[in-house]
């Protein structure tokens, strides 16, 4: 069960960021794929970090993962004010490709999990982002306990298992945490949020202008104003505030 006990604030999640620049973007996906360990992999945005400070609980489940790395501006601003250097950009919607792309490179032995979201982006989404490799899913709506009764059941302990966790926060980060003390053997359990969704296309990523200036956030609300309105439109707000107050 994860403890909540003298965890602080969601300021402490931005001096956990991995500090990783982007010359050595690929050298640090290497060094993961050498694990010979469960490690698990999270992403802090402005939603997670709001997220993580409604309650210790959900706090507690970012800071247990092993690696949090930065995605989108507000948290470089949140670094930026807090006197840290940002690094890279590691959104996973980019990252988790790039991460796909060296593990099938690599030629290691490979089992793949994908757990969340629903059919038929579940399985439109996977194929594509594995490049028709076999994999094992389920869907992103049941009891932590089935996925993973999933991972023990068919696990192979000398591959390496990348586990795709797509679903909302802090679910993906709690059932991470979970795995990470049941899976046996080199393992990546990385929370990719709604990565399978925009493989899938049942998203649209924001043009590459967007991206780069950082404003992904506002092409997505201006596309879902009613299903985003409140994570942006009144998150942003509440995320700017948590971070000047130092909660």
């Amino acid at each position: 069960m994860l403890t909540t006990k003298g965890i602080g604030s969601a300021n402490s999640l931005i001096e956990k960021l991995e500090q990783i620049e982007p010359d050595h973007y690929n050298e640090f996906i290497d060094s993961l794929l050498d694990t010979n360990t469960p490690v698990t992999i999270g992403f802090l945005n402005q939603h997670a970090y709001n997220v993580a400070n409604k309650n210790a609980r959900n706090l507690r489940a970012f800071i247990d993962l092993d690696y949090l790395l930065r995605d989108g501006i507000g948290i470089k601003l949140a670094c930026l004010y807090r006197k840290t250097l940002p690094g890279a950009n590691m959104n996973g919607t980019d990252f988790i490709p790039a991460l796909i792309d060296r593990v099938l490179k690599s030629r290691r032995k490979v089992q793949f999990f994908v757990f969340g979201t629903e059919s038929p982006w579940l399985e439109k989404g996977a194929k594509k982002l594995l490049r028709g490799h076999d994999y094992h899913y389920l869907h992103g709506f049941l009891d932590p306990a089935r996925y993973v009764d999933l991972v023990q059941s068919t696990m192979d302990n000398d591959a390496l298992k990348i586990v795709i966790l797509a679903m909302g926060m802090p679910k993906q980060e709690t059932l991470a945490w979970v795995l990470r003390r049941t899976t046996k053997g080199p393992a990546l359990i990385v929370c990719g949020g709604a990565i399978i969704d925009f493989q899938a296309g049942r998203f649209k990523r924001a043009p590459f202008l967007f991206r780069k200036l950082g404003l992904e956030w506002l092409y997505r609300l201006a596309l879902e104003p009613k299903r985003l309105g409140s994570r942006y439109v009144i998150g942003i707000p509440k995320f700017l505030v948590h971070v000047l107050i130092g909660k």
